[in-house]
């Protein structure tokens, strides 16, 4: 069975223990059905035992066992291919799960240090400024103050007889001794065992094996070997010691026990806190990472250490089971999760390429691949890149700005100002907050780049005055000035994007400096730019790429974390623009760069991912478009939240003078239950769950914001004040007229969000492309930041919906437009959306050449409601199609709940068609017959809009000319 190279339509599953391999394949057919090519899964390689999400991989060449055996995933894929369906994987280069007790290579390190052999492996840094810690790795996983939690006696040697050898127990973590310290607890051992015991000799012996052993410090890769080699030697001869003499592993407990000490006599514990000063690494309170952590984190989470995959021993240990998988037709495609932390990511997907190569002498990538990449406004992806595309936030941040009315954006500042008493202005605010990130959560990173550049600094005449402190401080504003996520300057040179880059960031710099001397700036630029800087510029050339790819490595989580996790919360002003990959301050997206960005994909990435939901999203697609409503009806808005505020002031608290919660934590809320508020209106228990999802997503909000409270400093008095606030709005026994308002308009909103939503579907599955949909999201999904989005799917209630759509469309003409009018009279249930999207998908498979390189041609829609009107056709060989979609409907029906159907609404507005003919909708049957006026071929909005608010319109090529889609609505056939 042949599995498509290129997916037409894709289906994002979320794995984990609730959802393993064996449920994925019983979804399959379903997927088939609903006219899916590809499913696009989540890493499946071994991740932290108990993860929700699986980007933790603690072992690259396993399977996930919490996903199920290796017979399961055969199984798996075994499905797939019995339904011509091809398999994606999302593997994770840039960092590993580290802590606990599962990450061999992570415990190798601690246990040898510099010499272990995969200490190569992680971004480490062995000479950090800090004198104590040279050599040593800073393990910032303790609840509390080292000598606080060793005095507590949460620090416990342990010995593990089996195995011959010692460990630092915590928790759930495991910290190996380092065997060359054997010593200083086996010693005392040897000493305590009889002069004629048979057993002290050889204990003797081993005791000095480990003693002799090459030191942490020799790094030859020769003495590195030996002393690995020796190491599991020694291990193996003092676990068959315990095993042939019970005394010694007896005395062994006894020394374990007085090195562990008594927690109530502090002095005991000397000798553990002596012992663990030997070891390779520094444990310490997991807020010491933010200052002096020193190795490369993703983002600010301890227990994910960055990978070297710019090395290729890194690469080929990392990549070895996945080119397996590949090799064997396991795997389609791959989705690389967070390219931009990686030293080098050109290099690294030219690797990739050579790696899963193809024999067809094809050229770009061998296999399917899409690089989690995040554009900013006006960015393009990389061209040198053998990639197929990104995985498409940039596609859901221009398809949800079309849907936003620009017009309204000055009235929704000014209230969100009046609102909040606040008059942010977001680039302000995004430059505090990048600096924010760097001066608490990730200092320690800053100040390795500081001292590089310090370095560099002091190797010149001309630029050795300039200070650490100065060049910190430098470091710091042009980063927080810089536009994009990471420029990718390498050996290969400077780009001219890049160079705009790196000059536009240190000119704004220089501008917002108070300091004296700014020429500070110009040495930063022209080191960033490898530029000469001196009469010592040949020497020092690789000590600057040295920093510049650690820099980029850098600006990259400081633009995600003062973004997507800090400012996206504090800016609350219109919250349907704060997602990944959006920008707020672009209030709406024109039709003209609508269809301009859709050109440009169609040119240079024709089969990157669209994506309107992912795992990443701060709110799932359906509830953006209900947000988006609010931009229609700015007054509307006004006049509810005032009411609102009023009903719920007494249920506001106030801490130190300041409201709790705060007016934009208010505001926050507000436009969140319109997002998300239920058009079915759920019992007692489902309503207590929602609640429950509520308080949930305040409390991360209000953290993420980092304004009253944060994850490092919780205020538990403003927390509690907020959740209360929730409480006291959901209260049964308290004041209903705040919860029948917020039903009632939310259901009104909800109404226009539907459309919204059925209109962006059909787009995505049109536009030049692979699109994707995000699990559950093919009926009504009103789903908030994760863990919200990975709640279970019921995929037997979406089972069940699609056998009705499939009865229902068994007839045709006037009979199917009939029973597709009726899915709108029960619109909450989420068929019409799950209809769109089948008869869609449908299209895409009946026709692939179409959709997979057929050309793209705006249409020019005509008359009085132009403006409400998205429309496009396709063209291929096979056949020739005509997307339409109703935009800002709110606003064309005057606010009044009523579906954008016939003359009354659309009035004299035309379409333009590609070319003269008959066209079948695909969702009503109906046949519409392009008219010559106007010096053109136009199709009339009331009649594509007659009978069903959205129309996918298809004209099927002939050897003799146009005929109808025979067969395209029977699907019986």
């Amino acid at each position: 069975m042949s599995v498509p190279r290129i997916p037409l339509a894709t289906y994002r599953l979320q794995l984990n223990r609730d959802f393993t391999f064996a449920q994925a394949a019983q979804v399959v057919p379903y997927l088939r059905d609903l006219g899916i090519s590809h499913c696009y899964v989540s890493p499946i390689l071994r991740a932290r035992s108990g993860s929700s999400h699986c980007y933790d991989v603690v072992d690259h060449n396993d399977l996930n066992p919490e996903l199920g055996t290796r017979e399961d995933f055969e199984r798996f894929v075994a499905v797939l291919q019995e339904h011509d369906m091809g398999l994606i994987v999302d593997i994770v280069p840039n960092h590993m799960g580290v802590g606990g007790a599962d990450n061999l290579w992570w415990l190798d390190v601690l246990e040898n240090g510099e010499a272990s052999v995969f200490a190569s492996y992680f971004d480490i840094d062995w000479r950090p400024a800090k004198l104590e810690l040279r050599g040593k790795l800073l393990l910032p996983f303790l609840e509390d103050h080292y000598g606080t939690v060793l005095e507590k006696g949460l620090l416990t040697l342990r010995f593990d007889a089996g195995l011959g050898r010692f460990g630092i127990a915590y928790h759930e973590h495991y910290f190996p001794v380092d065997p060359k310290t054997y010593p200083l607890v086996l010693q005392a051992v040897a000493n305590s065992l009889p002069d004629g015991s048979a057993g002290r000799k050889p204990l003797q012996a081993v005791i000095t094996a480990f003693e002799e052993l090459p030191a942490r410090g020799e790094t030859a890769a020769q003495r590195s070997s030996a002393r690995s080699q020796a190491i599991t030697a020694h291990k193996r001869t003092l676990a068959a010691l315990c095993l042939e003499w019970p005394e010694i592993a007896e005395q062994i407990a006894v020394a374990v026990a007085t090195v562990n000490g008594d927690p109530l006599q502090p002095a005991s514990l000397n000798a553990l806190h002596q012992l663990l000063e030997q070891q390779a690494y520094r444990l310490a309170h997991w807020l010491v990472a933010s200052d002096e952590i020193n190795y490369r984190r993703f983002f600010d989470i301890n227990t994910l250490a960055g990978l070297r995959m710019e090395r290729p021993e890194v690469f080929d240990a990392t990549h070895r089971f996945i080119a397996e998988l590949l090799s064997t037709g396991k795997l389609q495609g791959l989705r690389i999760d967070h390219p931009d932390g990686l030293f080098d990511p050109q290099n690294y997907f030219q690797t990739l390429r050579g790696a899963t190569v193809a024999d067809d002498g094809s050229e770009g990538p061998s296999v399917y691949t899409v690089a989690e990449k995040i554009l900013a406004a006006g960015e393009r992806l990389r061209s040198g890149w053998p990639v197929h595309g990104t995985t498409g936030y940039e596609f859901s941040a221009q398809m949800n700005g079309l849907f936003v009315y620009p017009d309204a954006g000055p009235m929704l500042t000014g209230l969100y100002e009046r609102f909040t008493g606040r008059a942010d202005d977001f680039t302000e605010l995004l430059h505090e907050n990048k600096k924010l990130v760097m001066r608490t959560l990730m200092s320690g990173e800053l100040l390795v780049l500081a001292n590089l550049l310090d370095q560099i600094s002091e190797g010149d005449r001309h630029t050795r005055d300039y200070t650490l402190h100065a060049l910190r401080y430098a470091l710091m504003e042009v980063i927080a000035c810089f536009p994009v996520y990471r420029t990718y300057i390498s050996a290969a040179g400077v780009s001219a994007e890049d160079r705009r880059c790196v000059e536009q960031a240190t000119a704004e710099a220089t501008k917002r400096s108070p300091a004296a001397d700014i020429s500070i700036f110009t040495f930063l630029r022209q080191i960033l730019l490898l530029e000469k800087v001196g009469s010592r510029a040949a020497e020092r050339r690789d000590a600057q790429l040295h920093f510049v790819m650690k820099f980029q490595q850098y600006t990259a989580p400081v633009m995600a974390k003062g973004v997507e996790d800090t400012s996206f919360y504090a800016y609350s002003r219109f919250i349907a623009l704060n997602e990944v990959g959006d920008d707020p301050r672009r209030f709406g997206f024109s039709m003209a760069a609508f269809h301009q960005a859709n050109r440009e994909r169609r040119l240079n990435w024709p089969h990157a991912l669209l994506s309107t939901s992912t795992h990443d999203s701060k709110r799932s697609e359906d509830v953006r478009a209900r947000i988006d409503v609010l931009s229609e009806l700015p007054a509307t808005w006004r006049t509810h939240i005032s009411r609102w505020s009023r009903l719920n002031a007494a249920a506001r608290r106030t801490l130190d003078d300041r409201s709790a919660p705060a007016r934009e934590d208010e505001y926050l809320l507000y436009q969140t239950l319109v997002g998300v508020w239920p058009v079915e209106v759920p019992g007692i228990p489902g309503f207590s769950e929602f609640q429950d999802r509520i308080e949930s997503y305040m409390l991360k909000a209000v953290r993420e914001a980092k304004v009253h409270t944060s994850w490092i400093n919780p205020d538990a008095a403003y927390e509690g004040s907020v959740l209360a606030f929730v409480r006291a709005l959901f209260d049964p026994a308290g004041k209903s007229a705040f919860r029948s308002d917020i039903a009632q308009f939310s259901k009104h909103v909800a109404l226009f969000g539907m459309l919204n939503g059925l209109s962006q579907s059909l787009i995505k599955l049109t536009a030049p492309g692979v699109p994707d949909i995000y699990q559950g999201n093919e009926i009504w999904n009103l789903n908030l930041v994760d863990p919200d989005n990975r709640r279970p799917v019921d995929y037997d209630r979406r089972r069940r919906l699609l056998e009705q759509l499939k009865s229902l469309a068994a007839g045709s003409g006037n009979v199917l437009a009939a029973r597709a009018r009726l899915l709108l009279n029960t619109w909450e249930d989420g068929r019409a959306k799950l209809y769109v999207i089948w008869r869609a998908l449908e299209v895409r498979n009946r026709h692939p050449d179409v959709f997979q390189a057929g050309d793209y041609l705006a249409l020019l829609p005509r008359g009085a409601r132009a403006e409400h009107i998205c429309a496009f056709a396709r063209s291929g060989k096979t056949a020739t199609t005509v997307t339409v979609a109703p935009r800002w409907i709110a606003r064309l029906t005057g606010e009044r709940e009523r579906l954008p159907l016939g003359a009354e609404v659309w009035l004299d507005t035309d379409i333009e068609a590609p070319a003269p003919g008959d066209y079948e909708n695909v969702f009503t049957g109906d046949i519409l017959t392009a008219e010559q006026r106007r010096g053109g071929w136009w199709l009339r909005a009331a009649r594509i809009f007659a009978r069903f608010p959205v129309a996918l319109l298809v004209r099927v090529h002939s050897e003799v000319g146009t005929t109808r889609a025979a067969g395209l609505i029977d699907v019986s056939e």
